[in-house]
């Protein structure tokens, strides 16, 4: 069915449908059922740590004998001033006084670099199928080493330059992420959060400067998108947010209960919470820390300063992408089944010269 085939035979997967990693809401349980009804089920484990990284790989080999995708961050070890440490700190303060928190933090954690020699080696203890990269790709060495140990390496790019560096850094497939998606941008390096490009503008500029196979991420959610990422010259497609709501997924109730009521117009692109830029609910906190901007401590210490904040619905950090308002309440496996059928439907109108389904 399906009219380019390259990432499907690189994967070694039926269908070409990659649920993205989406650390904490990725379950090995919706992996696993991803991967079992024929796409590659990932999970995000960027803050795991080795005995946490062993674990979810024992058990998505339980779970499934069908490839799978671990994910990882690559930026280097966050080095936030006192200056910028301060500023931010005098710029929160009113929002601690309003939820009674006290004082902020000056300690932030020490944390990073996101891929280092121990994951790598820990990589390559596991052996997973498939591993993807969002930040950017590790160095040349280090990706020789995952590839010569049979593993198929992803990487994330949000625009054409980014696409170039990661096929000349030895990726094997490109990710083409698009404004419109969910949670945080794979930028190489922190950029604005009105910097962006749409998957429509991108995708057909990143297939055209690369040979890889190229993934379309951001703003897909049902069949009508996945042909028209097929008719951009995809070799397939990334879906994020269209499985929050599936029954596997450690999504929280809360932001359940938000994408059942989504609009197009739910979300905006924030650095607020993290210290990058993020597709996430639009809240007070964040509109107001875009109107007023300071500089903010390295990603991702910017969490420290930001997560007391959560617990108040004006503050909370949701992530969801522009199609939220699409999902569908399916089990994981039973949503690929009708991805699949619905694309299909579109490529047999399309090929008929038919109006496609609405």
């Amino acid at each position: 069915m399906w009219p380019n085939r390259r990432l499907c035979d690189l994967l070694k997967i039926e269908h070409p449908i990659i649920q993205a990693p989406m650390a904490g809401s990725a379950t090995p349980e919706l992996a696993a059922a991803v991967s079992n009804a024929g796409g590659l089920g990932s999970l995000g484990c960027a803050s795991m740590l080795p005995d946490g990284l062993r674990n979810v790989a024992r058990q998505m080999r339980a779970l499934t004998g069908r490839p799978f995708n671990l994910n990882f961050f690559v930026f280097p070890r966050p080095d936030t001033g006192d200056a910028v440490l301060t500023q931010v700190i005098d710029r929160l303060r009113p929002y601690y006084e309003e939820l009674s928190l006290g004082e902020p933090s000056r300690r932030l954690p020490p944390i990073g670099p996101g891929f280092d020699e121990e994951k790598l080696e820990l990589l390559l203890e596991i052996q997973p199928p498939v591993v993807s990269f969002h930040f950017g790709i590790p160095d040349a060495a280090a990706v020789g080493r995952l590839k010569q140990a049979g593993i198929a390496i992803i990487g994330t790019a949000t625009n054409v330059a980014e696409a170039r560096k990661l096929a000349d850094g030895g990726a094997d497939a490109v990710i083409a992420q698009g404004w419109e998606a969910g949670g945080h941008r794979g930028s190489h390096a922190p950029n604005g959060p009105g910097d962006g490009v749409g998957t429509m503008a991108l995708v057909p500029q990143v297939v055209d400067a690369v040979e890889l196979p190229v993934i379309a991420a951001g703003g897909i959610a049902d069949g009508r998108g996945i042909a028209a990422a097929f008719a951009l010259g995809v070799s397939g497609v990334q879906i994020g947010t269209g499985f929050l709501s599936c029954d596997e997924a450690g999504t929280d109730p809360p932001r359940r209960a938000l994408i059942r009521t989504a609009t197009d117009m739910d979300t905006m692109v924030t650095d607020a919470f993290t210290g990058r830029a993020a597709r996430a609910r639009r809240t007070r906190y964040a509109l107001e820390m875009e109107e007023s901007r300071v500089p903010l401590p390295d990603f991702p210490q910017m969490v420290a300063l930001s997560a007391p904040l959560g617990g108040d619905k004006d503050f909370a950090f949701h992530l969801y992408g522009q199609a939220a308002a699409l999902n569908r309440e399916l089990p994981a496996g039973q949503l690929v089944r009708t991805l699949v059928a619905e694309t299909g439907e579109v490529f047999d109108a399309l090929s008929a010269g038919k109006t496609t389904p609405a």
